[in-house]
């Protein structure tokens, strides 16, 4: 009896280890290390469909000290993304004396894929395209995913997944909007 219960114990504690390691923590439940500090600088392309607007770069400290800014992370392949591109849209449109929402558009295999994505979905707010830094630096863990910057340039929060209408007030009630 003794013989076959040591390798069965040996199985059941290797394979509650397996199961252990397997489990993937709740990427809403971790804090972002970058709140409370200043965001990440950038220098980043603007996205042809605004660069008449906004030029061909656009510079995170030129926009500090203007307005609270809100940036959002989306690809166009993302499914919760096109829910609430709209959402964000409707949104600037509403806020944009407020506050500024700027978009990065991530892990993207080809601009033109974005580009039918701002179409689509007529995202009124400027999108910059990410220079394979920003999803680092800014430590996202998908997309989409949106930080709320004060005038100052200090993150303030870290929402991940889609942002609700409610969400989006609750972000301008916290910057003074």
């Amino acid at each position: 009896m003794q013989r076959f219960l040591w390798p069965l114990v040996i199985v059941l504690a290797v394979g509650g280890l397996f199961l252990w390691g397997l489990r993937r923590p709740d990427p809403t439940a971790l804090p972002s290390v970058l709140v409370g500090k200043p965001a990440p600088a950038f220098t980043l392309r603007v996205l042809p469909p605004y660069q008449a607007q906004w030029g061909q770069e656009i510079t995170l400290a030129k926009l500090i000290g203007k307005q609270p800014i809100l940036i959002n992370f989306w690809a166009s392949w993302c499914i919760p993304c096109r829910q609430e591109g709209p959402t964000l849209s409707a949104f600037w449109q509403q806020n944009r004396d407020k506050v500024l929402v700027l978009g990065i558009n991530t892990q993207e295999k080809n601009l033109s894929d974005a580009l039918n994505f701002i179409q689509q979905y007529n995202l009124g707010f400027p999108s910059v395209e990410d220079n394979g830094r920003m999803y680092i630096n800014y430590g996202t863990y998908g997309v989409p995913e949106t930080f709320l910057l004060d005038t100052s340039g200090k993150v303030l929060l870290r929402h991940v997944g889609p942002v609700s209408p409610a969400d989006l007030e609750a972000m301008l009630k916290q910057v003074g909007g």
